[in-house]
């Protein structure tokens, strides 16, 4: 078989190929019609000069058959000849002209963001604006919300249709609206919210702020795009108070897993969404946020690494441990809302990645850990990059559990009693 060919030559010698095919099946079917012509069954005669044209045409149509045969022979299988015809041409055509090189940042251990807040209430209180929670099924928004009720100050009222018995049990039990889907009775609470808005304007027109000292309120609607179906009011409730609420010391923290203006009952009015109210968003939708908002891939992993207690508000990275906050009782809570005493600060405690770390070093005291050495001892860290890892143990080292040793690539983390 012939390989050594140029493309060009492959490629015509193909194509005479199919045309020798092509013309020798032509060749046969005229000389099968001519002869039909040359045959005269009625008169039982013959035609000489197209039955010479029938043979002719037969003669011609072997000989085309005959030189397909030749160039098959010489170019060896056909769709193999095509095929190096293909690659050869492919490869005169896609020669490399330039090396590409792809720069893999690392990830310091050590790094935290520049406007890293830890107060997020005293944020919200200085932009005075409501509040916009986001957050998906576990990741702590009855958690924070409750945390932020408790520190906000006025009178707490929440509407929520799914609230558990022992939820929000600090609270006046009047003031937890809508228990058991009840949304008759959320939809009418709104409704005397937004005469109360009304009042508090007329008040305030007539004597000043001091008329409605003491009339403060933070109202919380938990689930809120469940509410904007069932509740009438709510789309009212929400824009109302969005833009004269605050004003009058009448606050709002609406509740939603979605972002959206929608969500919200804004429909067509991201403006309001973004002007009026503070966006807390938790788990995956702050790194979604950092990624693809702030185009931030450091910060996204930074966010990762902590678990729950690293959320955003607005574009600001928070970080706040929540997970050792008690709110069962109503002691726990008027000890944070007391008057004469100083705000308690939430006591630090481990997420499940951090209580593995340490649970591990506990185990093998003065043992150097890695990313690679974790990653492959749990299947925990499957989702987790080693600069990812390194963040953690940078983590713990800052809250005095363990040492770190080595840098870059070969920072580890030792349990250092």
């Amino acid at each position: 078989m012939t390989t050594d060919l140029h493309p060009s030559q492959v490629h015509s010698y193909l194509k005479m190929y199919h045309s020798t095919q092509t013309a020798s099946w032509l060749c046969w079917a005229a000389s099968v019609l001519v002869l039909c012509a040359a045959v005269d069954v009625r008169q039982k005669q013959i035609k000489p000069w197209l039955l010479f044209g029938s043979a002719s045409a037969l003669v011609g149509g072997v000989n085309l058959r005959k030189s397909a045969k030749e160039l098959n022979q010489m170019l060896g299988t056909i769709d193999r000849a095509s095929q190096l015809n293909f690659q050869a041409l492919a490869r005169t055509q896609t020669q490399p002209t330039a090396q590409l090189a792809i720069t893999v940042g690392t990830i310091d251990a050590n790094w935290k963001p520049a406007n890293l807040i830890t107060d997020p209430v005293e944020y919200i209180q200085k932009k005075q604006k409501h509040v916009a929670l986001v957050g998906g099924t576990g990741d702590g928004k009855s958690t924070f919300t409750q945390y932020l009720s408790s520190k906000i100050g006025g009178r707490v009222i929440v509407y929520d249709s799914d609230a558990k018995p022992d939820d929000w049990s600090w609270l006046d039990q009047n003031d937890v609206i809508g228990r058991k889907g009840n949304f008759k009775a959320i939809d009418t609470a709104m409704s005397k919210d937004l005469e109360n808005l009304e009042d508090l304007v007329e008040l305030r027109g007539e004597g000043g702020d001091n008329a409605i000292a003491g009339r403060e309120r933070f109202m919380i609607a938990e689930e809120f795009p469940i509410l904007v179906d069932e509740c009438p009011n709510s789309t009212f409730w929400i824009k109302r108070h969005a833009k004269r609420g605050r004003r009058y010391q009448q606050f709002i923290c609406a509740i939603a897993q979605n972002d959206t203006a929608e969500n919200f009952g804004l429909q067509g009015d991201k403006d309001t969404l973004y002007s009026c109210f503070v966006l807390v968003r938790l788990g995956q939708f702050a790194r979604d946020y950092a990624r693809t908002k702030l185009k931030d891939p450091q910060l996204e992993q930074w966010l990762k690494a902590g678990g729950k207690k690293r959320f955003m508000v607005d574009d600001c990275p928070c970080e706040l441990d929540l997970s050792n906050w008690g709110v069962g009782t109503a002691a726990a809570v008027e000890s944070d809302r007391g008057t004469n005493a100083e705000a308690q600060i939430p006591q630090p405690t481990l997420n499940e990645y951090e209580q593995f770390i340490v649970d591990w070093g506990k185990r093998n005291p003065s043992n150097l850990l890695k990313a690679g050495m974790l990653q492959r001892s749990t299947r925990l860290f499957d989702d987790f990059q080693p600069d990812e890892v390194r963040l953690i143990f940078a983590s713990l080292a800052d809250k005095g559990l363990g040492t770190l040793e080595g840098t870059g690539n070969q920072l580890g983390w030792v349990w250092i009693e």
